[in-house]
């Protein structure tokens, strides 16, 4: 069966909040992509075996892992479980080296 079409709020409170809700989505959604994609580089550059790029791109994500817990988008606990894994990967490849 197919999913049942929305109903629209009666309440003009609940209209605005889904109005407001399909920007916060938005919003929610690019900030979480931003903060995968920095990992993702981070991560990228370990593989590579590029230290000063590993480094430089774990600075960058750094900020950004915490301007998304700030904004509660991720829990602050999950954003410092992140860093500290990829700041234990981007460690390991300056010893290695």
């Amino acid at each position: 069966m197919a999913t049942k079409a929305k109903k629209n709020p009666r309440l003009a409170s609940g209209r605005k909040r889904a109005r407001q809700n399909v920007k916060l989505n938005a919003a929610n959604t690019s900030l979480r992509s931003k903060y995968r994609t920095a990992v993702k580089n981070v991560e990228k550059a370990v593989v590579a075996g590029d230290k000063t790029k590993a480094a430089e791109l774990f600075a960058k994500a750094q900020s950004v892992i915490d301007a998304i817990a700030d904004k509660g988008i991720f829990h602050k606990n999950k954003a410092a479980r992140d860093k500290s894994r990829l700041s234990a990967k981007v460690k390991t490849l300056a010893l290695a080296a």
